[in-house]
C-alpha cells in the first residue's frame, strides 16, 4: 500500500472484521481514520484495540502513534436519521474526505426492518451507504483524488434487483435478499462512477473471510445446517486481514481503475491476493444503475417527508 499520510479515510463497520483490519492498515500507512460504528462504545473499543496493537508491536512512539489520527463517529446504517447526523458531524469537523470505505453489512438474518421500515439487508448494505455517500459528496469532491469503495460479496453473482418487491414484503428469502443487497453494491458503484467521474468509484469482495458475519447469521437464524457447513468449510476461510486486501487495493492502489472490481485471486475467488475480477453482469447495465439510483433517492425522500 502506498503511503497515506495526510489522507482522511472513513471506514464504516470499523469495529470488527474487515473494517477493523482496513482501519489498521490505513493507520499503519499514515492515514487519518474515522471509525464509523453503530455505537460510540463500539468505536471506542476499536480505537483501544488498534492502539493496543501498536503498543504490542512497539509502534507507540511520539512519531508513529495513531492516537491523534483516529476519530470516532456514531453511525447506525439501519437508521437514515443517524446517517444524516453522522454526515453533518463529519462536515462540521472536516473540510474534505479522501477515502470512503462502505464496508459495514449484515448477512441473511430473518426478515427485520430498519428504523424507517426498510428490509434490513437492503436498508443497511445498500440504502444506508447510498445515503451516506450522497451526503458526503461535497467533502469527497473537495478532495483532489477521492475514492469510494463498496464492499460487496460473491453473493452478487446470484443476486437480482427485484424492483417490484425490493423490501421482500410479498416474499422474503433471506439469502436472495442478501444477494440482492450485494448486487446493489456493485450496481451503485458503477452508477456513482458514471455520475461523478471526478471520483474513483470501485467495488471489492473479500472471498471467504473469517469475520463475525458468519456466527452472527447462524445465531440469528439458529440453523444447525449452516453451522455445520461453516465448520466443514473452515479450511477454505482466510483471515479477516487477508480478506480486507481487495478493498484496500481498490481504496489505495495506483493500479486500481475507476469502476473497477477486485477480489481474491485463488480458488475461484474464495481466497488469495487481490486482483481485478469480473462483476455481476447486471452491474454493467446503465439502465439498472439509473433505476436503482432513482428508486433509492425516492425511498429516502419519502421517509424524509414523514
Amino acid at each position: 500500500m502506498p503511503d497515506q499520510s495526510g489522507r482522511i479515510a472513513l471506514v464504516t463497520g470499523a469495529n470488527s472484521g474487515l473494517g477493523l483490519e482496513s482501519a489498521r492498515a490505513l493507520l499503519a500507512k499514515g492515514a487519518q481514520v474515522v471509525l464509523a460504528c453503530r455505537t460510540l462504545a463500539k468505536a471506542e473499543q476499536a480505537r483501544r484495540d488498534l492502539q493496543a496493537a501498536e503498543v504490542t508491536a512497539g509502534l507507540d512512539s511520539m512519531n508513529t502513534s495513531s492516537e491523534d489520527r483516529i476519530a470516532l463517529l456514531e453511525l447506525d446504517l439501519a437508521d437514515l436519521g443517524s446517517v444524516r447526523r453522522a454526515a453533518q458531524q463529519l462536515a462540521a469537523s472536516h473540510s474534505r474526505l479522501d477515502l470512503l470505505l462502505n464496508n459495514a453489512g449484515v448477512m441473511a438474518p430473518p426478515r427485520t426492518l430498519t428504523a424507517q421500515g426498510f428490509e434490513l439487508q437492503f436498508g443497511v448494505n445498500h440504502l444506508g451507504h447510498f445515503a451516506l455517500t450522497q451526503l458526503l459528496l461535497p467533502l469527497l469532491l473537495a478532495s483532489a483524488s477521492a475514492r469510494v469503495v463498496q464492499v460487496t460479496s460473491g453473493a452478487q453473482y446470484f443476486g437480482q434487483l427485484d424492483f417490484d418487491d425490493l423490501q421482500g414484503e410479498r416474499h422474503y428469502d433471506r439469502w436472495k435478499a442478501y444477494g440482492q443487497s450485494k448486487l446493489a453494491n456493485v450496481v451503485f458503484a458503477q452508477e456513482l462512477q458514471r455520475r461523478h467521474p471526478q471520483l474513483l468509484s470501485a467495488a471489492a469482495h473479500p472471498g471467504l473471510a473469517r469475520t463475525n458475519l458468519q456466527p452472527t447469521s447462524v445465531a440469528a437464524n439458529g440453523s444447525k445446517l449452516e453451522r455445520l457447513a461453516y465448520r466443514l468449510m473452515g479450511p477454505l476461510f482466510q483471515s479477516a486481514a487477508q480478506g480486507a486486501l481487495p478493498q484496500l487495493f481498490a481504496l489505495t492502489a495506483p493500479e486500481a481503475q475507476p469502476g473497477g472490481h477486485y477480489g481474491p485471486s485463488e480458488l475461484g475467488g474464495m481466497k488469495g491476493w487481490p486482483k481485478a475480477v469480473p462483476m455481476a453482469k447486471a452491474a454493467l447495465d446503465p439502465a439498472q444503475g439509473a433505476r436503482l439510483w432513482q428508486v433509492s433517492e425516492e425511498l429516502q425522500l419519502a421517509q424524509a417527508r414523514r
